[in-house]
């Protein structure tokens, strides 16, 4: 399997994760908040933070298959290592409120990881494919 086909999964399924995290703190947010991993959520009408939550979700999975879609994959990348700093700042969020460890470095911290990951490799395919342009240029 190439590169690009594996950023193109990875991707894929990071848009379609985040959709899908998005989309439920809007449909019901009271069920998909108790596993963020913070020790208490907001009551009354502070509950609309999870909406907030739930619209910048859905709106990093909209961006990533924006840019696939329009074959932006370098902007993909760059905006994919972007991205990243969301679970970094969430798994910090949790750890400083003293939520869940294991919620924190489990889903935080290795949804940073694998985000990190297809971002290197998004970039990676365009110094791949230089390097392949320059080899046949110099070899022809």
């Amino acid at each position: 399997m190439t590169i690009s086909r594996i950023a193109t999964a990875f991707s894929l399924i990071g848009a379609a994760f985040i959709l899908y995290i998005g989309i439920s703190y809007l449909v019901t947010p009271e069920t998909t908040a108790t596993g963020f991993g913070l020790p208490e959520w907001p009551s009354g009408d502070a509950v609309a933070f999870m909406n907030l939550k739930g619209v910048r979700d859905t709106v990093s999975g909209l961006i990533i298959l924006v840019l696939l879609a329009t074959r932006q994959r370098y902007a993909l990348g760059i905006v994919t290592l972007v991205i990243a700093l969301v679970p970094i700042g969430d798994m910090v969020t949790v750890l400083s409120w003293h939520g869940s460890t294991a919620t924190a470095l489990l889903v935080h911290g290795l949804t940073a990881v694998f985000v990190i990951a297809t971002g290197i490799l998004l970039l990676r395919e365009r110094s791949v494919a230089t390097r392949s342009t320059t080899a046949v240029a110099v070899n022809a």
